[in-house]
């Protein structure tokens, strides 16, 4: 089997706490035969320490929504090497955002790196080089991933924003806070997921997706079994064919512990 685990909120608290016994049930899942990987909207950078910390050492890894896919290489200098990486030109979406959020945080991935921004973020929020740059020069080539963050906003008011602007040509999510992460066109978890199972050679129906947050919404539809976490909004839910424990109540070691 695939077994796909978003990173916070369903095998991390938002104060960096692994969820109790989720290492040992991600080794027993992988001591079963099963494929674990982790699908995040975090960069690959962000990431990596997540895997170290879980005993992840190979196979894949889904980053940045989608818009990078990384597979571990011991061969590797790093470790690990870019399997697949989407990128679009980031303009259009910048400008048309910061019209409407004259004050808000703006930042391009450079991937492996860390990230240009117009300012910087909140402490702890985006790991990596942090570079300040013009706002024009967030648009100097294309990138894999945008994030804005409006810290005087709510994550209602964002949505209804996202949804006002029209931005068709990319593909957007809004987070729990004032944070929106923009991506290509038609790049979800769910796509370079599908990627990863073809690869593999696993079969459709034999895929598990875990996660708690709007952007795992496509995630959930496409596994043969997607599972929402407890704390989950109802949109989340709703997409997912079952619903676990909250991140309080280690649901989704109760998932991962059913596959072995």
């Amino acid at each position: 089997m695939l077994v796909a685990l978003d990173i916070d909120g369903t095998i991390l608290s938002h104060d960096d706490v692994l969820s109790d016994g989720v290492a040992d049930a991600i080794a027993g899942v992988r001591a079963a035969g099963h494929h674990v990987l982790l699908s995040s909207g975090r960069s690959l950078i962000a990431v990596l320490p997540i895997a170290e910390r879980l005993g992840l050492a190979e196979g894949y890894m889904v980053c940045s929504n989608g818009a990078v896919t990384a597979r571990f290489d011991d061969a590797s200098p790093t470790g690990y090497v870019v399997d697949e990486m989407i990128t679009f030109n980031p303009e259009n979406a910048l400008r048309l955002l910061r019209d409407q959020l004259p004050d808000a945080l703006f930042a391009v991935e450079d991937v492996g790196i860390g990230f240009r921004m117009n300012d910087l973020f909140p402490h702890g929020e985006l790991d990596g080089v942090h570079d300040v740059v013009d706002f024009e020069e967030l648009w100097s080539g294309e990138v894999t991933r945008v994030v804005v963050r409006n810290p005087g906003s709510t994550s209602e008011e964002f949505s209804a924003l996202a949804g006002s602007l029209g931005l068709s040509d990319v593909t957007y999510a809004v987070g729990w806070t004032a944070w929106m992460d923009i991506a290509p066109l038609g790049v979800t978890k769910a796509s370079a997921l599908e990627r990863v199972r073809g690869l593999l050679g696993v079969a459709p129906g034999a895929t598990v997706a875990v996660g708690d947050g709007s952007n795992d919404i496509d995630m959930l539809r496409w596994a043969g079994r997607g599972v929402a976490m407890g704390h989950a909004e109802p949109e989340v839910k709703a997409a997912a064919d079952e619903v676990t424990g909250s991140i309080d109540e280690a649901g989704a070691v109760a998932v991962l512990r059913s596959l072995v």
